[in-house]
Protein backbone atom coordinates (compact mmCIF):
# COMPACT_ATOMS: atom_id res chain seq x y z
CA UNK A 1 0.00 0.00 0.00
CA UNK A 2 1.18 3.44 -0.82
CA UNK A 3 0.17 6.03 1.64
CA UNK A 4 0.46 10.12 0.91
CA UNK A 5 0.63 11.81 4.61
CA UNK A 6 -0.10 15.77 4.06
CA UNK A 7 0.87 17.78 7.45
CA UNK A 8 -1.21 20.54 6.53
CA UNK A 9 -0.43 24.51 6.88
CA UNK A 10 -0.43 28.00 4.85
CA UNK A 11 3.07 28.05 5.70
CA UNK A 12 4.40 25.28 5.98
CA UNK A 13 2.75 22.26 4.13
CA UNK A 14 4.99 18.84 4.67
CA UNK A 15 3.71 16.21 1.98
CA UNK A 16 5.30 12.63 2.96
CA UNK A 17 4.62 9.29 0.85
CA UNK A 18 5.52 6.19 2.48
CA UNK A 19 5.38 2.51 1.15
CA UNK A 20 4.45 -0.51 3.09
CA UNK A 21 2.47 -3.15 4.33
CA UNK A 22 1.72 -6.64 6.09
CA UNK A 23 5.53 -8.02 6.57
CA UNK A 24 6.88 -5.66 4.60
CA UNK A 25 9.25 -2.54 6.30
CA UNK A 26 7.81 0.55 5.46
CA UNK A 27 9.30 2.87 3.65
CA UNK A 28 9.96 6.41 2.98
CA UNK A 29 9.29 7.18 -1.23
CA UNK A 30 9.67 11.31 -1.42
CA UNK A 31 9.19 13.77 1.32
CA UNK A 32 8.74 17.72 0.79
CA UNK A 33 7.39 20.81 1.96
CA UNK A 34 5.73 23.11 0.39
CA UNK A 35 6.45 26.86 1.88
CA UNK A 36 4.03 29.85 0.72
CA UNK A 37 5.06 33.25 1.83
CA UNK A 38 2.79 34.83 4.63
CA UNK A 39 2.26 38.37 2.63
CA UNK A 40 0.87 36.31 -0.88
CA UNK A 41 -2.56 36.76 -1.83
CA UNK A 42 -4.56 33.42 0.43
CA UNK A 43 -5.49 32.47 -3.23
CA UNK A 44 -2.53 32.26 -4.53
CA UNK A 45 -0.80 30.40 -1.30
CA UNK A 46 -3.80 27.58 -1.55
CA UNK A 47 -2.78 27.46 -5.22
CA UNK A 48 1.24 26.50 -4.66
CA UNK A 49 -0.26 23.78 -2.42
CA UNK A 50 -2.58 22.60 -5.10
CA UNK A 51 -0.18 22.16 -8.08
CA UNK A 52 2.52 20.51 -5.51
CA UNK A 53 0.19 18.10 -3.87
CA UNK A 54 -1.48 17.08 -6.92
CA UNK A 55 2.17 16.89 -8.57
CA UNK A 56 2.90 14.32 -5.60
CA UNK A 57 -0.42 12.44 -6.28
CA UNK A 58 -0.04 11.91 -10.24
CA UNK A 59 3.69 11.23 -9.75
CA UNK A 60 3.17 8.62 -6.97
CA UNK A 61 -0.41 7.64 -7.05
CA UNK A 62 -1.12 6.95 -3.50
CA UNK A 63 -3.81 4.02 -2.55
CA UNK A 64 -4.79 7.10 0.46
CA UNK A 65 -3.96 10.09 1.38
CA UNK A 66 -3.99 10.56 5.27
CA UNK A 67 -4.20 14.08 6.47
CA UNK A 68 -4.24 15.44 10.01
CA UNK A 69 -7.46 16.61 11.25
CA UNK A 70 -7.90 20.43 11.58
CA UNK A 71 -8.39 20.56 15.76
CA UNK A 72 -9.19 23.39 18.12
CA UNK A 73 -6.35 25.94 19.39
CA UNK A 74 -6.17 29.59 20.41
CA UNK A 75 -5.01 30.98 17.70
CA UNK A 76 -8.37 30.99 15.21
CA UNK A 77 -5.93 32.15 12.53
CA UNK A 78 -3.83 29.25 12.42
CA UNK A 79 -6.96 27.02 12.06
CA UNK A 80 -7.96 28.64 9.68
CA UNK A 81 -5.09 28.33 7.50
CA UNK A 82 -4.83 24.84 7.94
CA UNK A 83 -8.47 23.81 7.49
CA UNK A 84 -8.08 25.78 4.11
CA UNK A 85 -5.20 23.71 3.11
CA UNK A 86 -6.58 20.60 4.17
CA UNK A 87 -9.46 21.36 1.91
CA UNK A 88 -7.52 21.68 -0.85
CA UNK A 89 -5.76 18.26 -0.37
CA UNK A 90 -8.90 16.60 0.17
CA UNK A 91 -10.19 18.12 -2.98
CA UNK A 92 -7.10 17.31 -4.92
CA UNK A 93 -7.59 13.68 -3.50
CA UNK A 94 -11.25 13.44 -4.58
CA UNK A 95 -10.60 14.57 -7.97
CA UNK A 96 -8.40 11.55 -8.50
CA UNK A 97 -11.11 9.14 -6.60
CA UNK A 98 -8.32 8.72 -4.12
CA UNK A 99 -10.26 7.66 -0.69
CA UNK A 100 -9.03 10.25 2.02
CA UNK A 101 -8.42 9.79 6.10
CA UNK A 102 -8.25 11.73 8.86
CA UNK A 103 -5.99 11.74 11.87
CA UNK A 104 -5.65 13.40 14.96
CA UNK A 105 -1.77 14.58 15.94
CA UNK A 106 -2.27 12.10 19.46
CA UNK A 107 -3.16 9.33 17.14
CA UNK A 108 -0.39 9.79 14.95
CA UNK A 109 2.10 10.39 18.01
CA UNK A 110 0.66 7.63 19.98
CA UNK A 111 0.89 5.13 16.13
CA UNK A 112 4.62 6.17 15.33
CA UNK A 113 5.86 6.67 19.39
CA UNK A 114 3.81 4.98 21.44
CA UNK A 115 2.69 7.83 23.71
CA UNK A 116 -0.41 10.24 22.21
CA UNK A 117 1.57 13.58 24.03
CA UNK A 118 4.81 12.74 22.22
CA UNK A 119 6.76 16.14 21.22
CA UNK A 120 7.86 16.83 17.51
CA UNK A 121 11.34 16.11 18.75
CA UNK A 122 10.57 12.44 19.83
CA UNK A 123 7.95 11.80 16.55
CA UNK A 124 11.12 13.11 14.50
CA UNK A 125 13.40 10.79 16.07
CA UNK A 126 11.16 7.61 16.12
CA UNK A 127 10.15 8.35 12.38
CA UNK A 128 13.62 8.66 11.62
CA UNK A 129 14.47 5.25 13.14
CA UNK A 130 11.66 3.47 11.82
CA UNK A 131 11.82 4.34 8.02
CA UNK A 132 15.49 3.92 8.58
CA UNK A 133 16.48 7.54 7.30
CA UNK A 134 20.27 9.09 7.10
CA UNK A 135 19.23 11.71 8.71
CA UNK A 136 16.01 13.33 10.16
CA UNK A 137 13.36 15.17 7.94
CA UNK A 138 14.03 18.76 8.36
CA UNK A 139 11.54 21.11 9.45
CA UNK A 140 9.34 19.12 11.63
CA UNK A 141 6.53 19.39 8.81
CA UNK A 142 8.04 16.84 7.11
CA UNK A 143 8.70 14.74 9.71
CA UNK A 144 5.13 14.95 10.24
CA UNK A 145 3.48 14.27 6.99
CA UNK A 146 6.06 11.09 6.78
CA UNK A 147 4.50 10.11 10.03
CA UNK A 148 0.83 10.47 9.21
CA UNK A 149 1.46 8.12 6.11
CA UNK A 150 2.76 5.33 8.58
CA UNK A 151 0.35 5.80 11.22
CA UNK A 152 -2.59 5.21 8.01
CA UNK A 153 -0.28 2.33 7.30
CA UNK A 154 -0.62 0.63 10.63
CA UNK A 155 -4.36 1.71 11.88
CA UNK A 156 -5.77 0.56 8.46
CA UNK A 157 -5.47 -2.58 8.76
CA UNK A 158 -7.39 -2.55 11.97
CA UNK A 159 -9.69 -0.08 10.96
CA UNK A 160 -10.88 -2.29 7.83
CA UNK A 161 -11.34 -5.40 10.24
CA UNK A 162 -13.57 -3.18 12.68
CA UNK A 163 -15.25 -2.03 10.11
CA UNK A 164 -15.74 -5.53 8.82
CA UNK A 165 -17.06 -6.75 12.19
CA UNK A 166 -19.40 -3.78 12.76
CA UNK A 167 -20.96 -4.43 9.32
CA UNK A 168 -21.54 -8.63 10.20
CA UNK A 169 -23.03 -7.69 13.49
CA UNK A 170 -25.58 -5.46 12.10
CA UNK A 171 -26.44 -8.04 9.31
CA UNK A 172 -26.55 -10.85 12.14
CA UNK A 173 -28.57 -8.62 14.19
CA UNK A 174 -30.98 -7.83 11.42
CA UNK A 175 -31.21 -11.56 10.15
CA UNK A 176 -32.74 -13.35 13.35
CA UNK A 177 -35.55 -10.41 13.36
CA UNK A 178 -36.19 -10.46 9.66
CA UNK A 179 -36.46 -14.19 10.12
CA UNK A 180 -38.45 -14.42 13.39
CA UNK A 181 -41.22 -11.93 12.11
CA UNK A 182 -42.05 -13.98 8.66
CA UNK A 183 -41.96 -17.76 11.14
CA UNK A 184 -44.47 -16.58 13.24
CA UNK A 185 -46.37 -15.60 9.81
CA UNK A 186 -46.07 -19.05 8.81
CA UNK A 187 -46.67 -20.13 11.97
CA UNK A 188 -50.04 -17.60 12.01
CA UNK A 189 -51.40 -19.06 8.23
CA UNK A 190 -51.05 -23.23 10.18
CA UNK A 191 -53.24 -22.61 12.54
CA UNK A 192 -57.03 -23.09 12.38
Amino acid sequence: MRVLGVDPGLTRCGIGVVDGGPGQAPRAVEVVVVRTPSDAALAERLLQIAERVEEMMDRHRPDTVAIERVFSQHNVRTVMGTAQASGVVALAAARRSIPVAWHTPSEVKAAVSGHGGADKAQVTAMITRLLKLPEAPKPADAADALALALCHLWRSPMQSRIAASAIAASATAASPAAGSSSLSGSRARMQP
